[in-house]
């Protein structure tokens, strides 16, 4: 396998298609920041940052114009995945100069519901082994993006490119409506309102609230085992009071059970066990409403076809 990976390939100069991806979000958000740059917090930042990226997205290509082989072609499919992590924090720059959105959303939940999911479901299901359950389910998305991705390159190589797009372009597409949708979630909106008015209402508004205090209020850390540990621990220090609407993290995992199906019937039923609990997880840990969940799993099959439609269509050869 070492060898193959190593082997020369036939080099071509074209990027690949989660690469022109990449450049048109950066282009795209770029003239966001153009068209706010008054409204923003530190715009400068925000487009220097991107002219960084733009120079990065070429190092990797110019590594495989020397060094053309499998493993230098992952590298750069792997540059453009590793992006995601500037990308999501970023909505939060665009969505932090509007008013905040959860006091409908919260709302909402408990119209249809006539109750707090986020907060009864923590209640009724409320054990040690429940709790670790769900946190590993929650734990498991970044390693469920990472097996896709493992498993098309190296079992369906000739298919790694619409893999990889249709999964970088639902990003991108959640990341877009983040930026212009300002929901930040319960674990964020409850613990900053009247807590007598938290299960039953009514649900006050507190507009751009987040933009001087986007701290999180409510971690996992101390609550139970290792994965609620760490858990706790990623909120802490990388989450943000943004993209509660839909749940990108069941978006995104419905999108990799779709290209799970696509490639192998028992790498789907693998991840099925992580899929549902990661589904259980988001509204659990209060990263969501019960709401923004079943958006994330229609919004998924909508991105999904979507984005396959237009690779198909457009970007095949």
């Amino acid at each position: 396998m070492a060898i193959k990976l190593l082997q020369r390939e036939e080099m071509s100069y074209k990027l690949l298609a989660v690469e022109k991806l990449n450049l048109l979000y950066n282009l795209l958000t770029s003239l966001f920041i153009v068209v706010l740059y008054d409204s923003l917090n530190n715009p400068q930042k925000m487009l220097t940052d991107r002219f960084f990226i733009l120079l990065l997205t070429f190092v990797p290509i110019y590594i495989y114009t020397r060094f053309p082989c499998a493993i230098t072609r992952f590298l750069r499919v792997a540059g453009q995945l590793s992006l995601l992590s500037y990308w999501y924090p970023d909505t939060f720059e665009f969505n932090r100069i509007f008013s905040n959105l959860d006091h409908l959303f919260a709302q909402i939940d408990l119209t249809l519901f006539g109750c707090q999911p986020a907060l009864m479901f923590e209640q009724v299901c409320s054990s040690f082994w429940v709790r670790e359950a769900f946190n590993l389910g929650y734990f498991a998305y970044y390693p469920m993006i990472a097996t896709i991705v493992f498993y098309y390159f190296f079992a369906r190589n000739r298919e790694i490119e619409r893999c990889t797009f249709v999964l970088v372009g639902s990003f991108y597409i959640y990341y877009i409506i983040y930026m212009f949708l300002p929901v930040a979630g319960p674990q964020f909106y409850f613990p900053v309102i009247d807590p007598a008015l938290v299960a039953g209402g009514p649900y006050p508004e507190i507009g751009d609230y987040f933009n001087m205090h986007p701290e999180i209020s409510i971690a996992q850390s101390g609550k139970g085992g290792l994965f609620t540990h760490l858990v706790g621990m990623a909120q802490a220090s990388g989450e943000r009071p943004t993209a509660a609407f839909p749940s990108s993290h069941i978006g995104i995992s419905t999108v990799i059970m779709l290209l799970a199906i696509r490639a192998k019937r028992g790498l789907a039923l693998a991840l099925a066990p992580f899929f549902l609990l990661l589904c259980c997880a988001t509204v659990y840990i209060k990263a969501h409403y019960l709401i923004d969940a079943f958006a994330g799993v229609a919004t998924g099959l909508l991105f999904y076809l979507l984005t396959s439609k237009f690779f198909d269509k457009y970007m095949r050869g």
